[in-house]
């Protein structure tokens, strides 16, 4: 893997950068549709900007699950329904993004996300509702193997992932989505550690430029995690639905 200049300026930059995706992927998801286009930028290859994202994807949910925990969001054995599936899922996607061509799927992202938005305009009281809701996919086996493919998703390319997870959670499996939001980073956390690993063994994390990113994310995850919790499930839908629409045109256009 070749070296890029990496200047003081630029690092300011990203860190700041940081700052916003950290904010946007605990809030909602999509964080990582800025991170890696601007790594990308930066003079990274598609494949070393993915995999070098995952650091700092990795360290503001080391931040934002220990924050949710603290705040008692979080029962790490009550809520590890999903890590499972996840990981495994997780082996295969980041196996397969070791070599990473995502245009056609980046538009097949952008479908889905659309579609997801209307689901939240036709129906927001499944996403607004502050009390467990009985789940619409009831069959476990069927839970499984749905988070087995986030965790594929998750693992190859990032990019919306959050968007996906807090969709299981909330629609599927009848969770508020505040509550949903805290398990969603515990659950990134998860298969990102998976992900980093197999990406540091294929020689693709440039480690100053994940670190400096890693820095900003971090400062932005534990601002999320407390304004998440003054937002409350009913805004943080609005944030959500914003956050679809910018995701999904930037798939499509990019």
């Amino acid at each position: 893997m070749e070296a890029i200049d990496f200047t003081w300026t630029q690092a300011l930059i990203t860190a700041a950068l940081g700052v916003l995706c950290g904010l946007l992927n605990v809030l909602a998801a999509g964080g990582s549709l800025i991170a890696v286009p601007f790594l990308i930028f930066l003079g990274l290859p598609a494949n070393v900007a993915n995999a070098t994202n995952r650091v700092a994807i990795l360290m503001q949910n080391v931040v934002s699950t220990a924050t949710y925990k603290h705040e008692k969001m979080l029962d790490f054995k009550a809520d590890s329904f999903a890590l499972l599936p996840l990981v495994l899922g997780a082996m295969v996607g980041a196996t397969l993004a070791v070599d990473i061509d995502e245009k056609l799927l980046r538009r097949v992202i952008a479908i889905i996300l659309v579609a997801m938005f209307f689901l939240m305009m036709k129906n927001p009281a499944s996403w607004q509702n502050t009390t467990y809701k009985r789940p619409r996919i009831k069959n476990v086996w069927l839970q499984r193997v749905m988070y087995f493919f986030i965790g594929v998703y998750g693992s190859f390319i990032q990019m919306g992932v959050g968007f996906f997870l807090l969709a299981m959670m909330v629609l599927g499996q009848g969770f508020d989505l505040l509550k949903a939001n805290a398990v969603k980073v515990m659950c990134i956390l998860t298969f990102t550690v998976v992900a980093l690993v197999i990406f540091v063994t294929n020689g693709l994390v440039m480690w100053r430029v994940g670190l400096t990113l890693a820095c900003g994310n971090m400062i932005g995850a534990w601002l999320a995690v407390k304004y998440s919790m003054r937002l409350g499930s009913n805004r943080m839908r609005y944030v959500l639905l914003a956050a679809l629409v910018i995701a999904a045109t930037y798939l499509f256009i990019s």
